[in-house]
């Protein structure tokens, strides 16, 4: 008798337990957690306070406004929940590394994460020494706490995972897919208030439609995203220098 394979598995360590799954439970991601393609289990910090009222955080050091959650109860969270091995150990956090589609291709990869959701004014710098944890950012803005965040990284590795997306090649012709934005798309009528689909796409000429595509998405990426369109040139400069 052959065993299941484990499913991907997001823990995510929230004062806030009742926000999961949310917008997790529908959709693509819904029905695959549903399907049990993925598992998801969001767990309450405040069940490793040791005090009567179950306190999780403290006054900064050095003053300021706001609370900082505890190193020593945030520890012992992550201790009791993190029974899977060799997992990453996230935190969403505004100051972490930006989150790309090449970090989420490899956290799909994987067992799936630990996800520690920040409140309040942050947490304290030694559990994130202490525990190993690698902090994440969706991007550079202020959220009210790491959850949404959370959600985010969750839903862009849910649907990378083998049976969640009806077709393979949904996951591969889209954005950042090779480091360019997507090109746009079109579908019936083929008129609509006078705009008409491109003709090329309409010719049934398929190399002509994929040059035209990626034309398209080289524009648009030159055009609204100039960061990635320098980041591309610079691999090709440094593919073609190996090359040669």
């Amino acid at each position: 008798m052959t065993s299941q394979p484990t499913p991907w598995r997001a823990t995510v360590l929230t004062l806030f337990p009742d926000m999961f799954p949310g917008p997790l439970g529908v959709s693509l991601a819904g029905k695959a957690l549903a399907a049990g393609l993925w598992a998801l289990e969001a767990r309450d910090i405040r069940a490793s306070a040791t005090d009567k009222h179950r306190s999780v955080d403290d006054t900064p050091a050095g003053g300021g406004p706001g609370m900082v959650l505890r190193a020593d109860v945030l520890a012992a969270a992550i201790d009791a929940a993190d029974i899977v091995p060799n997992r990453p150990r996230l935190l969403m956090s505004p100051r972490g590394r930006p989150l790309t589609q090449a970090e989420v291709v490899g956290l799909a990869a994987g067992p799936g994460p630990l996800i520690v959701c920040g409140r309040f004014e942050g947490i304290d710098q030694r559990v994130i020494e202490a525990r190993g944890l690698e902090e994440v950012s969706i991007g550079d803005y202020v959220l009210s706490g790491g959850e949404i965040a959370a959600m985010v990284l969750i839903d862009a590795c849910v649907r990378l995972l083998r049976g969640v997306m009806g077709k393979q090649a949904s996951g591969t012709e889209e954005s950042f897919s090779e480091g360019l934005l997507e090109y746009p798309q079109y579908t019936r009528p083929q008129e609509f208030e006078g705009r008409q689909i491109p003709e090329i796409l309409i010719s049934g000429d398929h190399a002509k439609v994929a040059a035209w595509r990626q034309a398209q998405s080289e524009a648009l990426t030159q055009a609204r995203r100039p960061d990635l369109w320098s980041q591309k040139a610079l691999r090709r400069g440094t593919k073609n220098t190996t090359d040669g």
